[in-house]
């Protein structure tokens, strides 16, 4: 199922509705939804939901779980449709506004930068990223957008909190167990899936993005250390298949994440980093 394909703009049919606020995307559904995937809407989860109430094939009071008055509020057709790359194309460009607006040298120590004349430097997964004062983005590495979002949004919230030296599951971040079941089914499932059928990924994520092994965790076969951004450490854990048992894959962030990026900011961050492992591999011819 596409989630994010959009059809024709959709006009409301009542005046009543134009007071509604607007959902203009999938994502901005999948907020006001539990986030169980409990399946009792008749979906799998609450994404797949979402975006079938996105491209109105169902409402939002199909869900038999949504609180009444958030039906109320939000309870009125969707007016303007968007595609994914449209919505990202927005949000880049509020957030390099908004990065137009502030001191990047006043932000270096925060987020572990270093200033350059006017332009903060960030090691991105290691590798030197030019931040321009007009929030143009450099670097000798591609950024895509789902890089490049996460990139702003870390400069724009870090708090430049010490890091604890000790390893969380995602979901006990600050609201992390309302983001679990798209954690893991955008993030952690497609990272496994690579992992399961692109035996050089761990060597590449070593090679390519200074991650380092580190001392078994949790049991797991291979565990790796990368650091996507200067205060965001992540682990990967990954466990290969045995004894008729699936293999797994589990990523684990320093507790200091809730003050330096935040939950939402770090599943973007993921999702980015599984799409773009996606795509190594399949241009080593891998299928995933």
């Amino acid at each position: 199922m596409e989630f994010f394909t959009t059809p024709s703009n959709h006009f409301l049919k009542n005046k009543e509705a134009l007071h509604m606020p607007q959902l203009n995307n999938t994502i901005e559904i999948l907020k006001i939804l539990d986030r169980t995937n409990c399946g009792d809407c008749g979906e799998k989860t609450c994404l797949a939901f979402a975006a079938e109430v996105f491209n109105g094939r169902k409402t939002l009071g199909q869900c038999p779980h949504i609180d009444p008055e958030t039906l109320k509020k939000f309870g009125g057709e969707i007016s303007t449709r968007s595609t994914l790359e449209e919505d990202q194309q927005k949000a880049f460009d509020e957030m390099k506004e908004k990065i137009s607006r502030i001191d990047l040298c006043e932000k270096a120590e925060a987020v572990g930068g270093e200033c350059r004349g006017p332009a903060l430097i960030l090691k991105v997964f290691g590798k030197n990223v030019k931040v321009a004062p007009d929030g143009t983005l450099s670097s000798d590495i591609h950024i895509n957008p789902w890089i490049a979002l996460p990139i702003f949004n870390y400069i724009l919230s870090c708090g430049g909190a010490p890091e604890s030296g000790t390893w969380v599951p995602f979901r006990e971040l600050k609201d992390g167990k309302a983001w679990q079941g798209l954690f893991r089914r955008q993030c952690e499932t497609p990272l496994k899936n690579v992992a399961d059928r692109y035996t050089d990924l761990f060597n590449d994520m070593i090679e390519l993005f200074n991650g380092k092994k580190v001392d078994n965790h949790y049991d797991s076969d291979i565990s790796l250390a990368l650091r996507p951004l200067p205060k965001i450490p992540m682990l990967i854990c990954y466990w290969r298949p045995e004894d008729g048992l699936e293999s797994d894959l589990n990523l684990f962030f320093d507790p200091a994440t809730d003050q330096n990026g935040g939950t939402e900011m770090v599943y973007y961050l993921t999702a980015g980093i599984a799409k773009m492992f996606g795509k190594i591999a399949a241009r080593h011819g891998v299928s995933v």
